[in-house]
């Protein structure tokens, strides 16, 4: 009976331990209203005197106008922003005037909540403003082959089609900027005869671009290479914006229409 009362109690002791340790485990991850709360607002660098961000609702804006807006919650002490990628910083401090976190590069940033009513001006055009040539491009080039002559045509039309690219602002927080993707006509003549017409996509390349980066890349151009025996040799050209990288893929058109993406060779 005595062993029974003790194994009884033992249990009874492991039960509310686990409760306990499933209330704090559920504490450590809560979202701390209050703190996005006190959060609201126009925040400055304490050291330079620039504006880093503005926080409305559970929101943030960024005086960069090619940086879109990105939600946010504050959970555990830390700072997490709710973009493409979701990012984490700890927050060192925080009151109702002081801001500070640890950036991914370890810095610590210190910001002080702005009382300059004009400092409001810069978040005017809080929706993000779309980087792109925005610029219709058209090109006919005339070639021969063998006996024959063909009009290439090529157009590079702008799209809505957004691309998002992660980096970091000044204070080392990652954001992410707005660009337009474009689609590329080619058109191929003999004479009146049309033998080719096809809009490309990024997709289309997709073979040619490492998987974690097509996400970002823009379908800048596709340009006539040369003839051959096996038909017209195109190199599509795909760049990340504001980037040295750029991807070139190679395709063939025959002459009775079929592609071969990749190399001729």
């Amino acid at each position: 009976m005595a062993k029974s009362i003790l194994y009884f109690a033992l249990l009874c002791s492991l039960f509310f331990m686990g409760c306990g340790n499933g209330s704090q485990r559920q504490q450590d991850t809560e979202e701390d209203n209050n703190a996005e709360a006190m959060l609201e607002g126009i925040w400055i660098d304490a050291n330079e005197g620039d504006v880093s961000f503005r926080v409305k609702g559970d929101t943030i804006y960024y005086p960069d106008s090619i940086s879109r807006a990105v939600g946010f919650r504050i959970m555990n002490d830390t700072l997490v922003l709710l973009g493409n990628n979701v990012s984490k910083y700890k927050i060192i401090r925080q009151e109702e005037d002081v801001f500070e976190f640890e950036n991914g590069n370890g810095d610590i940033i210190k910001l002080v909540k702005s009382e300059n009513p004009s400092d409001s001006l810069l978040f005017i055009h809080e929706n993000s403003i779309v980087i792109n040539q925005n610029t219709l491009i058209k090109r006919d080039t005339v070639v021969n082959y063998v006996d024959k002559r063909y009009h290439c045509y090529v157009q590079v039309n702008p799209t809505s089609y957004q691309v998002y690219k992660s980096s970091f602002n000044d204070d080392g927080l990652e954001v992410e900027n707005v660009y337009y993707d474009n689609i590329v006509h080619i058109s191929i003549y003999s004479g009146a005869n049309g033998i080719f017409s096809k809009d490309f996509r990024k997709k289309d390349f997709s073979y040619a671009v490492p998987e974690q980066m097509i996400d970002q890349c823009i379908l800048s151009d596709i340009v006539l290479d040369k003839l051959d025996d096996k038909g017209f040799l195109y190199q599509a050209q795909l760049g990340i914006p504001d980037s040295p990288s750029c991807f070139i893929a190679n395709f063939t058109i025959s002459y009775d229409s079929t592609i071969k993406y990749g190399s001729s060779e």
